[in-house]
């Protein structure tokens, strides 16, 4: 098994004939999937996602993949092809495209679909080529075809990659629900069918890695919503992710079932039912959706609200209703339904959210409590019969965080693939398929790109440890005034803090140190203001540590007069 480690230096140049891989994102997160094939100088990516941010990462907005790595060579991409219409493998291609708008993209036509609708939002016009299941294209040296597979968002696809390096089977996120909503199952026949003719490299989902068994099928949520709806006594309100088809046809059905009427809340859940309408995907029960403006002309136990914020996100419409920010007011007798599961690292602000809305009186459903929510992620059970089914030489475990991705590589090797056989890499790793045999031959330095409002990779990790620390340990400001001459301290110095529980006379003790230290300073004859300011600096911080364990973000200020 190759492990990355951080000895790894620059990959050589590609040998002659070989296929590289290089990870650009969601190998060792659950997000931002963005992976690239190269071979004989042309590029092929497989989706462009985004991660969200954790409550370590104040202020951030959408985490993309670093697109450094191929900035300088984008005109040398062929295709962007998309899996599946998801954030995590959709949602940064508006900013790929700013750096080259005509990228061609490649996907199933709900994909493409979902992702023309946020590009007008962005004023962006994509050239898009739409796929089926079963369909050849040609993309440089790339032949590529293209596998149905079953998640939580229909037409979702695989896609096997053939070059003269050798084939490699992407499965994307898929499952194997023997009796989706759609109908839709995952090809195994054609699974079967490249195993016979030889995978070189398998690029497999490991987010249920861990999980023994088979995942539970979309159809067993029926039963538990319709049982959730007959009980409600008000408003019902369901939150899920804004692109989880199957799940809001689930909740139409449940209140036509039961007489209610639904609204969709939230701008983004808004847009891509309407699409998912529109292409015939959804299937509105007559008369079932209304406008949310309408909702106050219907008795609250007739109300079914469809939402946004089942992570959590702060300014999702669920998590507003949870902080009283938002026009529907939840109280007693309403009942709440997070119908999904929880991403990794977003366990506190959902667990935030539950407490706020039953504070408020609401009952809330969750997957804790209730089967309102199956995966639709393949667990170990599934991984293990596509490995026997297509045999693999080579396999590389995709889509997870480290501990599942450690995971999907021992069912492979459980099933037979040789340990050495299996490549373990994370984002950045680079991994060459040459003469049959997939390595690990370097890395490139690949890193988080922030979004914060308008600004797009200007935040630095050091931005963010600052703000952890104002958000955690508070802000104090000192201001000096000393003689240019004589460094003598002639007024000041001013202490005023943010976010310090004390009041600011504590600082009185503390002002005598600062004239003192100055003045020590000044006598050895530096009068250097910015070595002013670090001797302030030093001082009140050491005292604030000192007297109460706190360190604080310190800002000093010398002015010369």
């Amino acid at each position: 098994m190759s492990h990355p480690h951080p000895e790894l230096g620059p990959p050589p140049p590609l040998a002659e004939g070989g296929l590289r891989i290089v990870p650009l994102g969601g190998l060792g997160e659950i997000g931002r999937n963005m992976s690239v094939l190269e071979y004989g100088g042309k590029l092929l990516i497989i989706d462009c996602g985004v991660l969200f941010p954790e409550d370590h990462q104040p202020g951030v907005d959408l985490i993309l993949p670093d697109f450094s790595v191929i900035a300088d060579r984008l005109d040398d991409v062929v295709g962007v092809i998309l899996t599946h219409g998801h954030e995590d493998h959709i949602g940064a291609v508006p900013y790929l495209l700013r750096q080259r708008e005509d990228l061609p993209l490649i996907g199933s036509q709900l994909t493409l679909a979902l992702v023309e609708a946020k590009l007008r939002e962005h004023r962006i016009t994509p050239l898009t080529l739409a796929v089926a299941e079963g369909r050849h294209e040609r993309f440089g040296p790339f032949d590529c075809e293209f596998i149905a597979v079953n998640h939580s968002i229909p037409d979702a696809l695989a896609v096997a990659v053939s070059t003269p390096a050798g084939v490699v089977l992407h499965t994307g996120d898929f499952k194997m629900d023997q009796l989706p909503l759609d109908r839709r199952i995952t090809d195994l026949r054609a699974f079967a069918r490249l195993g016979e003719a030889g995978v070189d490299l398998f690029m497999v989902d490991s987010t249920n890695a861990e999980v023994p068994g088979f995942t539970t099928s979309e159809r067993e949520i029926a039963p538990v919503l319709d049982r959730v709806f007959g009980q409600a006594e008000r408003r019902i309100i369901v939150a899920s992710f804004a692109s989880h088809v199957h799940r809001v046809q689930q909740v139409l059905d449940a209140a036509h079932a039961h007489g209610r009427r639904v609204a969709l809340v939230g701008r983004s859940m808004v847009r891509n039912m309407a699409v998912a309408a529109d292409l015939g995907y959804l299937k509105v029960p007559e008369g079932v959706l209304i406008d949310a403006r309408s909702i106050d002309d219907l008795p609250e136990d007739r109300i079914v609200l469809m939402c946004t914020g089942s992570q959590g996100e702060p300014m999702a419409a669920l998590s507003r209703m949870a902080h009283r920010d938002h026009q529907i007011r939840v109280g007693r007798g309403d009942t709440v339904v997070l119908a999904s599961s929880l991403i990794p690292g977003n366990e506190n602000a959902v667990y935030r959210v539950i407490n706020g809305l039953t504070r408020l009186g609401a009952s809330v459903v969750h997957q804790g409590n209730a089967r309102v929510h199956v995966s639709g992620h393949a667990s170990a059970g599934e991984l293990l019969y596509c490995y026997n089914i297509v045999r693999p030489r080579n396999v590389m475990p995709v889509h997870g965080e480290v501990r599942h991705l450690v995971a999907n590589a021992e069912l492979a090797i459980a099933t037979g693939v040789p340990r050495e056989r299996v490549v373990l890499a994370e984002d950045g790793v680079v991994v060459d398929l040459v003469d049959g045999v997939a390595t690990v031959v370097g890395a490139l330095p690949v890193g988080y790109v922030y979004v914060d409002g308008a600004s797009i990779g200007e935040l630095t990790e050091a931005d963010l440890k600052d703000r952890r620390i104002l958000g955690e340990e508070g802000f104090i400001s000192v201001i000096v005034v000393v003689d240019s001459g004589t460094g003598k301290v002639v007024a000041g110095p001013e202490i005023h803090a943010r976010g310090f529980a004390e009041d600011d006379t504590v600082f009185d003790a503390v002002r005598p140190r600062i004239i003192d230290a100055l003045a020590a300073t000044a006598g050895d004859g530096n009068l250097d203001p910015y070595a002013l300011q670090q001797i302030v600096r030093r001082t009140i911080g050491k005292w604030v540590s000192e007297r109460f364990r706190r360190r604080p973000m310190i800002i000093p200020v010398v002015i010369e007069a």
